[in-house]
C-alpha cells in the first residue's frame, strides 16, 4: 500500500500539500477543485497547518488528505487523522462539500483511511468525534464498524477497536 497516496475504487486520497494549504489560506482556487471546495472544515485544517507546519517523516502519513473523485478528478473534500498514533489511538476526521454528498464518498474515504491506520503496527484503536445531531456523519461511522462510546453536550465519540 502506498501510504502517501491512498486510493479506493472511486477515490484518490493524496496527502494535502503545502501548495494546497497556501491556496486555501489565501482564498485562491486551484484547478481541479469542486465549485464549493474548500468547505469550512477544510479552511480550518489549512489554517491549523499554516500555523503549525506540515507533518513530515513517518508522521506525514497520518496527516490530512484530499478526497478526489477518480472519474472527474475533482477535489470534493478531505479526510485524515488529527495526528500520529498516541498510545495506540488515532482520531479520524472527514468532510465533503455539499455538492458531492449522498454518494457514499465519505464512507469510502473513511473506510480506506481506517484500513491504512489499522494496518499500522502502532495503531490499536481509531476514534471519531461527531457533532451531536449530525446523523449523516454517524451513519458514515456506523457503516465502517464504529460504535458509540460517549457523549458531551456538543459531541459524541465513536470508537473502532483494532487489534489488542
Amino acid at each position: 500500500m502506498d501510504v502517501l497516496n491512498l486510493a479506493s475504487q472511486r477515490l484518490l486520497l493524496p496527502l494535502i500539500t503545502a501548495d494546497d494549504v497556501a491556496a486555501i489560506v489565501d482564498g485562491r482556487r486551484l484547478p481541479g477543485w469542486a465549485e464549493d471546495f474548500p468547505a469550512e472544515g477544510d479552511r480550518e485544517i489549512a489554517g491549523f497547518l499554516a500555523r503549525t507546519g506540515m507533518p513530515s517523516g513517518p508522521d506525514a502519513a497520518f496527516g490530512p488528505r484530499l478526497v478526489v473523485e477518480r472519474d472527474s478528478g475533482l477535489t470534493v473534500g478531505s479526510v485524515g487523522f488529527h495526528g500520529p498514533p498516541e498510545n495506540g489511538r488515532v482520531e479520524v476526521g472527514y468532510g465533503l462539500v455539499e455538492s458531492h454528498r449522498g454518494r457514499g464518498y465519505a464512507t469510502e474515504a473513511v473506510r480506506t483511511t481506517v484500513r491504512f491506520a489499522l494496518d499500522h503496527p502502532a495503531v490499536t484503536e481509531v476514534v471519531a468525534s461527531v457533532d451531536v445531531g449530525n446523523a449523516a456523519s454517524v451513519r458514515v461511522l456506523q457503516k465502517n464498524g464504529f460504535r458509540f462510546r460517549s457523549r458531551t453536550d456538543s459531541e459524541e465519540l465513536y470508537v473502532l477497536p483494532g487489534r489488542s
